[in-house]
């Protein structure tokens, strides 16, 4: 960007600072002596981006490294995408501000299929094609990974690669690969770099897979368009955690983000087996940190950021093995250096509010739990393996111990739900705000029932599952909605539109990229936010691509069906699904790994990796 470009355009927006790349921590490595060159992108606004922590790590695990550097770009608010397309100007990374196309990869983390359209937004403003087949070599190479690479299908045109798994390891090898090609000179032949990256284990390389289909529009099979192609591409895992890059160094925001916080991770994965969580799934195996590294990563991150709250970072951070001893650890290391610790995900259970209270002694804002059904039939379907004696036992503590605020978070149309369920809800949070009172005499508790919709997932046991019509889900949270008012008592719901996409994109195949094309064409865009949010402009896609979209959310899976995902492996085995599929129906829980007996989904002897569990567990490593 030419000198005093950028002044003059941030000058004209709001929240400048989002574009500035000057921040506290942020790496600015000279152009030319790192031939390798990657530009990371968060598909969402610089607030959003700005709280993952898998951009602070592959940031810190890159720019660590001779040779290579990554930079950081977003999608920019309106206001400057207006300005940048009413003035010519591509956009550019924030820390040389250099057009995007000046990189030698792009990676766009995938995060969430309603930042489908902003990352084809993203590609128009960096006036770089949006089909991977019209691009040359003098274009950058498009990946994507995340929990979107579960599925990447409906993607699948506009990438070059998806990366499945762990990045720490696996990019820095992809940026060696380039530079080595660069070197040889090879680089400007396409199809050779696309054939060598498909040879880097985790690396998905669509445009070397062919996709045949059924008559009835379901998937045949996915199978490799040359020989040397893997017919099966796994993803990437790293076993130990302990030997993994973590950042101590993040960037710190001028502006106030979603997380201003310190993210300490203590582990990946998680063991409880929800059956309709994704991330539970692509996650495996659990691999704790070690308590005395975790301690001095803790030190380094206070001492080079300056923030005030460490969060304990993971799925279930509760269930780290040794979260007792580190949370009091923290707690007394820092207390008095004005540091708090913070637990963002707690189990539906007392220890999780001990727990919380010892970490939380002075500010007690609002408690969350997620016991996702209303009736213990239904939370015994999808596997959550708590009762309603848990959940009244935890919330009494939690009131117990001075908080006056609870939320529950719910999840509607979940398989075999019926009336009895919701009104299960209803139920358990009006005894949740009755105890509330009698143990908070002279406060004013309140209970926050928050209601999303359920969107059937890859990798899950729920994956066969259709979805309910959105008319269905309006009328059970106008139900919910009439028996959750009154004072104490607040409901949210998530709009059903919006699930209803999701439920498309999550188990969609690489004919949707039309429709994603044709939303983004309309205007659809940063459409994780209400406010630009619009269903219209998808039903006018669907219909200018003739593509039925209950065909994908609204239609139960035969047992015996092709995904378009099953050419990908993220250690879950398909049979081990279906016997939890088999298991909901019979109302069984499958027990979590953790307490020693394996459940048999195939992740450990398929990855050759194993649980680590730092506080030691039978049978499993220490």
């Amino acid at each position: 960007m030419r000198d005093g470009e950028l002044e003059k355009l941030l000058s004209r927006v709001s929240r400048p600072s989002r574009y500035l790349g000057t921040e506290w921590n942020a790496v600015h490595k000279d152009w030319e002596e790192n031939p390798a060159r990657m530009a990371f992108i968060y598909p969402d606004l610089y607030e959003v981006g700005m709280s993952h922590l898998g951009l602070a790590i592959l940031y810190g695990a890159v720019n660590e490294r001779a040779g290579m550097l990554m930079e950081r770009a977003f999608a920019p608010g309106p206001d400057l995408e207006a300005l940048l397309r009413q003035n010519h100007i591509p956009l550019f990374s924030l820390e040389s501000h250099r057009p995007l196309y000046e990189f030698d990869v792009l990676g766009f983390t995938l995060q969430y299929e309603m930042s489908y359209t902003t990352i084809l937004n993203i590609l128009d403003l960096a006036g770089i094609p949006l089909l991977a087949g019209e691009r040359t070599a003098a274009h950058p190479l498009i990946i994507g990974g995340g929990p979107g690479a579960a599925n990447p299908e409906p993607l699948a045109p506009f990438f070059d690669a998806f990366l499945l798994g762990d990045g720490e390891e696996a990019l820095p090898e992809l940026l060696a690969l380039v530079a080595d090609l660069k070197k040889k000179g090879t680089i400007n032949d396409r199809r050779r770099v696309l054939q060598t990256i498909a040879g880097l284990p985790g690396f998905y390389v669509p445009s070397l897979y062919e996709v045949k289909y059924n008559d009835d529009g379901t998937v045949a099979e996915v199978v490799p368009r040359e020989k040397g192609v893997p017919a099966r591409v796994s993803k990437r895992v790293i076993p130990d955690l302990d030997t993994a890059y973590f950042p101590t160094r993040p960037i710190v925001p001028f502006l106030e983000v979603i997380h201003d916080r310190i993210m300490l991770e203590v582990m990946r994965g998680c063991t409880h087996g929800c059956r309709f969580c994704q991330a539970g799934a692509i996650y495996r195996p659990v691999r704790e940190r070690d308590l005395a590294l975790l301690l001095r990563q803790a030190e380094e991150l206070v001492r080079h950021t300056g923030h005030e709250e460490i969060s304990l970072t993971s799925l279930s951070t509760a269930d780290y093995s040794r979260v007792e001893e580190l949370a009091q650890t923290l707690t007394a290391a820092y207390a008095d250096r004005g540091v708090s610790i913070s637990l963002p995900s707690l189990r539906v259970d007392a220890f999780s509010v001990r727990l919380a209270e010892a970490v939380q002694r002075v500010r007690k804002s609002t408690l969350t739990f997620a016991p996702e059904a209303g009736s213990q039939r239904l939370r015994d379907v999808i596997n959550k393996g708590v009762d309603e004696e848990d959940i009244l036992t935890a919330t009494a503590e939690a009131f117990r111990a001075g908080w006056q605020a609870i939320k529950l978070y719910f999840m509607i149309g979940l398989p075999t739900e019926e009336e009895g369920d919701l009104l299960g809800i209803v139920h358990l949070a009006r005894r949740i705000l009755d105890v509330g009172r009698k143990l908070a005499p002279g406060g004013r508790p309140t209970v926050t029932v928050s209601v999303s919709s359920f969107v059937p997932k890859p990798w899950t046991a729920f994956q066969w599952e259709p979805q309910d019509r959105i008319e269905v889900i309006k009328r059970k949270q106008e139900m919910l909605r009439r028996h959750l008012k009154g004072p104490g008592m607040k409901f949210n719901w998530h709009e059903a539109e919006v699930s209803f996409i999701e439920a498309v994109l999550s188990r969609g195949d690489r004919r949707l990229s039309k429709a994603i094309a044709a939303a983004w064409r309309r205007g659809a865009r940063l459409e994780g936010w209400t406010e630009h949010f619009n269903f219209t402009l998808w039903e006018e896609a669907f219909r200018e691509t003739g593509i039925d979209p209950a065909f994908y959310a609204y239609r139960p899976r035969r047992d015996d069906e092709v995904f378009p995902w099953d050419h990908l492996d993220f250690g879950v085995s398909k049979a081990f699904l279906k016997k939890e599929r088999r298991r909901a129906r019979e109302g069984r829980v499958t027990a979590d790994c953790r307490s020693g007996r394996c459940s048999g989904c195939g992740v450990c002897p398929g990855l050759g990796v194993d649980l680590i569990l730092k506080g030691g567990s039978p049978g499993h490593a220490v």
